[in-house]
Formats: structure tokens, C-alpha cells, sequence
């Protein structure tokens, strides 16, 4: 058995590492009737070679042949296990029935073959849907395509079944082990390979384990113990039949030898003279009390101390089992007249072979049912139970990601139409409040909007003649962090104010309001630039729990020389223009952001503005804008449309470009709040009459 065991694991091996390098090569290619052929040829030669190459063991020729086709078909594509199972089928039959191989069991060998790459198509397409299947359920159809191989050896020869019991009884453990091992050892592989594989030991808790699959479990276990204790209880029933038969048979046989006996004159010839018939192979002897045989047959021989126990121990007519001339049998003995004993008995193997060829048939056909069974029932649970859940659990996803517009359509039964009412009516009560809430909430964004655009100076119209400025903000979201400021802090002493608060929406607009009031509030105080900045910088340090920042640029003119001293605190270059020349970036070093550090020193730095020089500063929201290309809208061509329009007014510019980044940007989404401030330094010898008012200029443009 040793020597049968390592040569079905080296067979199997060389199955398995074929199989599985040959998927690994074929894994991400497509399938085509190129690639189906060569499957078809190549595990339908598999399957002949088995034939013609098995294990001898106790005269028989096992094999995993049908484990070629298997493989194809769960493995690789259905239609080439379909194609090698024929292959191999009928080769099998060929040999089987022309060449004398295996002719006994030819028919049932061939047919197995044959079946088992249908069944694997059909695994493959309706169970598993083109999935891997599990190891455990490749265990279960490689084993089970050899219980039905066997069973068929028993319903194909009837006339012999002492043969087929035979054959059965030797071929069938190593055969249906070695396929369903082998194809399971191949599902491991492939299932690792493609990230499939769950280890059981990661299965951390019941939660992780799917329905269907506890499902499976509780029916496989059930189904086992009740096709146990089936077999168990027609184990006993047979065998009490058995014991019952070989009885009645002996006591008959007794009955006969031993009146035959009796009444016969020639005692010494008897058992020459006289024979009997009991069961196929049952025999009679003669002996004495001392327990020499006296019959012809085994005429001197002694019957041995263990039977003669029994034989003292159990009276007459009394059913014993003991070894008799070295077999086990069924004994009963009569003493006769001329003090000699008959002996009749039975051997166990003949008692018990009908028993044994109805388990042996009973067992393989229990588990052929039971197969049936559990697939049916796996599968009708899998579509009437599990698949619906899953579309059920599917348009809950959908819902807890928010879209309330999703609607649980699952009416194939009357609990599956009440669970998906009740989620829809869940949703539509849900989507009420939500409606509620957004409503409330608009309402509180847009008074927070109109509070913070209250809080921006909106009056341009300055009752001088020595400027002009115009400033616009474009929150990413109803409310923002960008603001702008400018007002005066002396006679003649106008301060511009623009910053860009870290982050959006309310927390950003928040900073904002107290970055604003801090700014202006140092600012009014007198302080330069520079001190402003720090002043600011410590009070938005204190208490900025948030680690929230705000970059700034501050200036402020003396609008009677044109003489401004200005900081920046990590903010964008502003973009000047001197006279009737063009826009370009002034470049200076940056100081650090605002709130980020305590007790930091800020540079600042001076410009002389000239009759007629413009100012333009705005927030990053300008040059990052993106479109659907993901370019960004950039310095350069801001520049470009600043100095296109550098001859209108602050107001028409600022238009102008807010045109041209919505232009760029198009349907993307506004990701950053978009500031700007314009202003231009009349003095005292320019006048605003030299600037057309925006309805008397031609403001038909072309946006680039």
C-alpha cells in the first residue's frame, strides 16, 4: 500500500505543477479557439496516458484520469474540459474494448471521463459563473466524479458482482482521494496566484463569513451526519438479514445432513457417498469428542482448542462464529446417535458479501444523491436567497454614500418586497428631514454669506480725484476665506489690504472675520506694515487650536506723494504697472505666513507710485485655477489679459479677468476662493475725466 500511495502522490504531483505552470502561462491571455484546441489536446492527452500508464495495485490498475478533464474545465475554459473529457472517454473504450485494456471496467471508466469535463463546464458556468471554485468544493467534485466512475462499475455488472465488489473495494479509496486532493492542491494554487486565496485563520469573526457560506457549512454537516446514520442503520439491518440467512441455511443444512445421518446403515462412507449443499461454499464435517475429524475430506485433522470451547460451550443447534481450518465461519453442530458430531459452517466473507456489495452500492449512490441535493439546494439559495441580498446590500452602498436617489427593487418574494418597501420608505422619511436640514442650513449660509460680504468695503466711489480702485470675491463655496480690505488710517493715507485664509468654507470664513478685524484694528492704530503684520501674528497665534494660517499683503500710500510701504507675509507678488507701459510681477522676498510661528519679525519694503501707475494684488485662487486638462491658469496668462485691458477702467479689468478664468476653468469645479483688488494712483495733476466711464467704452472682447 506504501509503495501504491507514493506513486499515486507522484502522479498527482506531476498533474498539479503541470497545471498550474501551464495557467501561469496562459492566465492573461485570451482564451480563443487556438488556445481551446491546444487545452483540448493537451489535458485529453492527460487523460489517455493515465490509461495507459496508472499504479498496478492487487491486480488493478488505478488512476486519476478523470482529473485532466476536471482541471480544464473548472480551471481553464469549459469548452476544452468538455472536449478533453470525450477525448479521453473515448480513447478509454478504444483501448478498453480493442486493445484489452481495463476491458472489464471500460464502459464505466469511459463514461466517467466523459462526464467529468461536462460536469466541470457546468460547475464553471452556472455555480461559479466563471469563478474559481474553493478548495474544499474542488475536493468535493474531483472525489465525487470518482464515486459515480465507481458506482457505474457496480450497475454495469450486475451479473458479477463479486468482481465489481472487488474492483470497487480496491480501486475505489485511492482514486477518489488522489482526483479530489489533486484538484483541490490545483485550486489553492490558482486562487493564491490571482489574490483570491482567504486564509482561514484571517477570518477574524462571524462577520467576515458570507451566508451562502455558513450555509453551505450547516447543510454539508447536517446532510453528512444524516447520510451517516443512514448507512450506519443499513449497515446493522444487512447485517442482522445476513446473520439471519446464513442461519436459516445452516440450520436446514443440519437438519438434513444430520437425519441423513441417523438412519443411514454405512455410517463409514457417509461422507463419500452422500453429498450436500450449503450456501456457495459452506461445508460439513464429522468428528469425534476429542476433535478429530473423521469426514473424508479432512479426515485426521483436529479442530483447534478455540473451537472446541465454543463447541462446549454452546449446545446443540446453537449459532457460534470460530475459526475453522483457518477461515472465520459461522458454525452450528448436532450431535448424532453414534456419539459423532456434525459440523456445518459458512465462511464469513460468504455470510457477509451480500451485505458488504449492498453498502458498498448503497454508500457510492447516497453520495451521488446527496451531491445532487446539495448543489440544488446550494444553488436555489444562492439565487433566491444570497443574490438578493446582495442587490439589496448593493443599493445600500449606493444610499449610505448618498444617493438617496437610489431605489431597493428586489420584489421576487413577499419578504424581499417588504424589506425593500420598507428601506424605500426609510429613504423617502430620510430624504424629508435631509431636505429640512439643507434648507435650514442654505438659509444659515446665505445670511452668513450676506454678513461676510457686509463685512468687504463695497463703496468704490471715493469723493477724490487722486484714485481709482475696484476690488471683487469669488467664494469656492457660499462662504470663504479670501478677504479684501482698504481704508484710510490718516489724512492722505490709504491702506490696501488682501489675504488668503488656509482651507474654505465656514472654518476658513471664520479666521477670515478675525484676521480682517485683527489687520484693521492694528492698522488704525498708526503702526507701519511691518508691525501691523506682527501685532496680527500673535493675536491669530493665540488660541489657533485649528493650526489654521493666512498669507497677507498690505500696503499703505500716501496718497499726496504717491510713497507706500508694504509687507508681505507669504502672499502672491502683486503686479504693477508704471505709467502707460504693461503689467509685470514686482518681486520681493516673502515673509512667513501668518499663525503659523509666535513672535516673528516681518520685512517690509518701499514703492513711489507716479500719477497714472496701477496696482493689481489677488489671491492664488487666480493662477491655480485648473481646467478639465488640468492646466493650471497661471501668472503668464494673467498678465496677458491685464495688459490687454490696461487701458479701461479697475472695474472693467477686474471683469475682464473674471471672464477670462471662468472661460478657462469652463464646467470644472471652482476649488479656491478667487480674490482680486485693483488700483491705480491718479495723484494731484491727473484727473478722472481722462477715464471714459465703462458706458461710454466699447467692452466687446474676445477671450483668448
Amino acid at each position: 500500500m506504501l509503495v501504491m500511495i507514493l506513486k499515486m502522490s507522484a502522479v498527482t504531483a506531476i498533474y498539479v505543477l503541470f497545471s498550474y505552470f501551464l495557467w501561469r502561462h496562459l492566465k492573461n491571455k485570451k482564451i480563443d479557439w487556438r488556445y481551446r484546441l491546444l487545452l483540448s489536446l493537451v489535458f485529453g492527452g492527460l487523460a489517455i496516458t493515465a490509461t495507459h500508464f496508472g499504479v498496478d495495485y492487487q491486480d488493478m490498475m488505478i488512476n486519476v484520469r478523470d482529473l485532466g478533464p476536471l482541471t480544464a474545465g473548472l480551471f481553464f475554459d469549459p469548452l476544452s474540459g468538455i472536449l478533453a473529457g470525450f477525448i479521453g472517454g473515448i480513447e478509454r473504450y478504444i483501448a478498453g474494448t480493442y486493445f484489452g485494456v481495463g476491458t472489464y471496467t471500460r464502459l464505466a471508466c469511459s463514461v466517467s471521463t466523459c462526464l467529468s469535463g461536462l460536469v466541470a463546464a457546468a460547475v464553471r458556468i452556472v455555480i461559479f459563473k466563471g469563478k474559481k471554485p474553493s478548495m474544499v468544493f474542488s475536493f468535493f467534485i474531483g472525489s465525487t466524479i470518482e464515486v459515480f466512475h465507481m458506482y457505474v462499475v457496480f450497475i454495469t455488472h450486475r451479473s458479477d458482482m463479486n468482481m465489481a465488489y472487488y474492483v470497487v473495494k480496491t480501486c475505489a479509496p485511492p482514486m477518489i482521494i488522489f482526483t479530489g486532493i489533486g484538484l483541490s492542491i490545483i485550486s489553492v494554487l490558482i486562487r493564491i496566484d490571482t489574490g483570491e486565496w482567504i486564509n482561514p485563520k484571517s477570518i477574524s469573526s462571524k462577520q467576515d463569513i458570507h451566508v451562502s457560506q455558513k450555509f453551505q457549512f450547516w447543510l454539508f454537516l447536517t446532510s453528512t451526519l444524516v447520510l451517516l446514520s443512514n448507512l450506519l442503520l443499513g449497515y446493522i439491518l444487512s447485517t442482522q438479514v445476513a446473520v439471519q440467512k446464513s442461519e436459516s441455511i445452516l440450520m436446514h443444512a443440519l437438519q438434513d445432513i444430520g437425519d441423513t445421518y441417523n438412519i443411514t446403515s454405512d455410517k463409514e462412507n457417509f461422507s463419500n457417498s452422500m453429498a450436500f449443499s450449503i450456501g456457495e461454499e459452506g461445508e460439513y464435517v464429522l468428528f469425534r469428542s476429542d476433535g478429530t475429524v473423521i469426514s473424508v475430506r479432512h479426515e485426521g485433522e483436529i479442530l483447534n482448542e478455540d473451537f472446541m470451547d465454543y463447541y462446549l460451550k454452546y449446545s446443540d443447534r446453537t449459532r457460534f462464529t470460530s475459526e475453522v481450518f483457518g477461515n472465520k465461519c459461522m458454525c452450528m453442530t448436532r450431535r448424532l446417535t453414534d456419539g459423532n458430531t456434525l459440523l456445518v459452517f459458512l465462511t464469513n466473507e460468504e455470510v457477509y458479501t451480500e451485505r458488504d456489495h449492498t453498502v458498498y452500492e448503497t454508500v457510492l449512490a447516497d453520495i451521488l444523491l446527496f451531491t445532487v441535493i446539495y448543489i440544488l439546494i446550494s444553488v436555489l439559495v444562492q439565487r433566491i436567497v444570497v443574490n438578493n441580498l446582495e442587490m439589496v446590500n448593493t443599493s445600500l452602498r449606493k444610499i449610505t454614500k448618498g444617493n438617496l436617489n437610489e431605489v431597493v427593487s428586489v420584489y421576487s418574494s413577499s419578504e424581499f418586497a417588504s424589506l425593500s418597501n420598507d428601506i424605500n420608505q426609510t429613504v423617502d422619511v430620510l430624504k424629508t428631514y435631509i431636505d429640512a436640514a439643507e434648507k435650514k442650513i442654505e438659509e444659515e449660509l446665505s445670511l452668513a454669506k450676506s454678513i461676510q460680504e457686509s463685512a468687504l468695503p463695497h463703496n468704490f466711489a471715493f469723493p477724490r480725484k487722486d484714485l481709482e480702485i475696484y476690488a471683487s470675491m469669488d467664494p469656492a463655496k457660499e462662504v470663504g476665506g479670501d478677504f479684501y480690505d482698504y481704508f484710510f488710517v490718516g489724512n492722505n493715507k490709504l491702506c490696501l489690504v488682501i489675504a488668503d485664509v488656509s482651507g474654505k468654507g465656514i472654518p476658513a470664513s471664520l479666521f477670515m472675520m478675525k484676521s480682517k478685524a485683527i489687520i484693521r484694528s492694528c492698522a488704525e492704530s498708526g503702526k507701519n506694515p511691518a508691525e501691523i503684520l506682527r501685532l496680527a501674528n500673535n493675536g491669530l497665534c493665540d488660541g489657533n487650536d485649528a493650526e489654521m494660517f493666512v498669507t497677507v499683503w498690505i500696503g499703505i500710500i500716501d496718497l499726496g506723494t504717491g510713497h507706500a510701504v508694504c509687507s508681505n507675509a507669504g502672499h502672491e507678488y502683486p503686479v504693477l504697472r508704471r505709467g502707460k507701459g504693461d503689467y509685470e510681477l514686482y518681486k520681493q522676498k516673502h515673509n512667513i505666513a501668518l499663525a503659523i510661528m509666535k513672535d516673528v519679525s516681518f520685512r517690509e519694503y518701499e514703492l513711489d507710485f507716479t500719477p497714472g501707475d496701477s496696482l493689481f494684488i489677488y489671491t492664488d485662487g487666480v493662477p491655480e485655477a485648473i481646467n478639465k486638462k488640468q492646466e493650471e491658469y497661471g501668472t503668464d496668462r494673467l498678465l496677458r489679459i491685464l495688459n490687454k485691458y490696461k487701458e479701461l477702467s479697475q472695474k472693467d479689468i477686474l471683469s475682464y479677468v473674471n471672464r477670462n478664468l471662468k472661460f478657462f476653468v469652463g464646467e470644472e469645479d471652482q476649488f479656491d476662493d478667487v480674490t482680486m483688488l485693483g488700483f491705480r494712483f491718479l495723484g494731484q495733476s491727473e484727473s478722472r475725466k481722462n477715464y471714459l466711464p465703462p458706458e461710454n467704452r466699447d467692452v466687446s472682447v474676445s477671450i483668448p
